[in-house]
């Protein structure tokens, strides 16, 4: 049994799960009774955010406590040539400091596996380089999982196993000492192939006469975040077993909110949902950067608590991990988060640092979607803009969470300081192409195209 006084730290950061994925979190159909279970024995935070609506930058953030732009990671890692044709590195920086170089250095021992998406092909580090002693992966380059990549067949179906089963494996092995694991599910990212076992919980939500054409968008997407509850149940019962629970702070999130239908891969399965926000996956309305996030410490983090008014970010996590495992920030180190720790231990806090997005590219699906390319949240106040002003809104969050009523007309005094802020901000990032269409939401609407 681990004797050491500093908790271990578990974090299970899902793909593409909306805010309203969970029971926990309001969905009417999906069972969910691990995250559940997780929910009532620690404290379920609703204005939990990610620092872009897509996978790559979302990590880099967490690694770092960096917004990603700051990195010139404005969108997914692919291949190189469209990489440079983005603007974009073709992986995270290796010098960065890292949340798992720290804790390396402090004497953790540090796993990562599951999906990584911080670089790959070419000359792209492994997960070593980032301060990590033991991984399997997928999407990067370095010990590959028992299936490669995010595709259809038989093994895309036990993604989540496979990354639970390693996990568990690094967990046992180094259960004399701290330790700090990322279990990064593949779950929900397109394309989902779940098994006919998998999807039989919810074979009520197959379209009568049409089982052998179509297995429904609804049951095959349910079943996925089934699964992937149940093999996180069984992370969670295994440190119980070992006796680690107490000392372990277990974290359930994900990267940002759910795929649209309207892409291609996820066309028989898009339908995630982003609980009662605008936005999906790409937008940074609060149904894109806004995610389920659940954490549960005994004996220090109340059990069965919400918290529905500390905004806490992906990059409050690097600071707050450190200061719970007694490790120094370096003096140098530059932050876009800060310590949460009141936060996460039941007492609900205001933050200190805005946060600010960037979108650079077109958003996909419906036209209610489609944000404008810069955004700001701080106090309970979020605008959105675009650079020449095109769009401007503002909106209060707390008390306009479906970002329906534009209050920027009525706020100049707002609007001014916050646009000023978040367009100075951009003027610092790295520089990249723009699409021609990001930032609009215009529709087709006869007679004008």
């Amino acid at each position: 049994m681990n004797t050491s006084t500093r908790p271990n730290i578990v974090f299970v950061f899902a793909d593409d799960w909306g805010w309203g994925d969970l029971s926990c979190y309001g969905h009417p159909h999906v069972k969910t009774p691990n995250l559940d279970r997780l929910a009532k024995e620690g404290i379920l935070f609703s204005q939990f955010y990610v620092c872009s609506g897509v996978c790559s930058p979302s990590r880099a953030a967490v690694m770092t406590s960096r917004f990603p732009a700051r990195w010139g990671i404005h969108g997914h890692f692919a291949q190189h040539d469209q990489n440079a044709a983005r603007g974009m590195p073709n992986f995270l920086d290796p010098k960065a400091t890292t949340i798992t170089g720290l804790l390396q250095q402090s004497g953790y021992a540090v796993g990562h596996f599951g999906k990584w998406h911080l670089g790959s092909g070419e000359g792209a580090p492994s997960p070593y380089d980032y301060g990590i002693d033991e991984c399997k992966i997928n999407v990067g380059n370095g010990p590959l999982l028992d299936f490669v990549d995010i595709v259809a067949g038989q093994k895309r179906s036990r993604s989540s196993e496979c990354i639970i089963d390693e996990t568990i494996s690094f967990i046992e092995k180094h259960q004399e000492k701290p330790f700090y694991v990322q279990a990064w599910l593949n779950d929900t990212h397109a394309i989902l192939d779940p098994t006919e076992e998998q999807m039989a919980p919810y074979e009520h939500f197959t379209a009568n006469g049409l089982e052998d054409k179509h297995k429904g968008a609804l049951r095959i997407y349910y079943s996925v975040v089934t699964n992937a509850d149940y093999h996180i149940g069984r992370l969670m019962d295994r440190l119980d077993q070992l006796g680690l629970a107490d000392n372990t702070i277990f974290i359930f999130s994900a990267d940002n909110g759910p795929e649209d239908i309207h892409i291609r891969n996820a066309t028989h399965s898009g339908v995630g949902s982003s609980g009662p926000f605008r936005g999906r996956k790409r937008s940074l309305y609060e149904g894109g950067v806004r995610t389920p996030f659940i954490i549960r410490w005994p004996n220090s983090t109340p059990a069965g608590k919400i918290d529905n008014n500390t905004p806490l970010c992906a990059v409050d996590l690097l600071p707050t991990f450190c200061n719970l495992a007694d490790v120094d920030l370096p003096d140098t180190l530059q932050i876009d988060g800060e310590d949460m720790t009141a936060a996460i231990t039941g007492n609900p806090s205001s933050r200190t640092k805005p946060l600010m997005w960037e979108w650079r590219f077109n958003i996909h699906g419906h036209c209610l979607h489609k944000s404008p390319l810069l955004s700001i949240r701080e106090g309970d106040w979020k605008l959105l803009l675009n650079p020449d002003r095109s769009r401007v809104e503002l909106y209060n969050v707390p008390d306009d969470p479906m970002e329906l009523t534009n209050r920027a007309e009525a706020h100049p005094n707002l609007v001014n300081p916050m646009a000023e802020q978040v367009i100075e901000w951009q003027s610092t990032l790295p520089e990249g192409p723009i699409d021609p269409n990001a930032g609009s939401n215009a529709y087709p609407w006869p007679g004008t195209f």
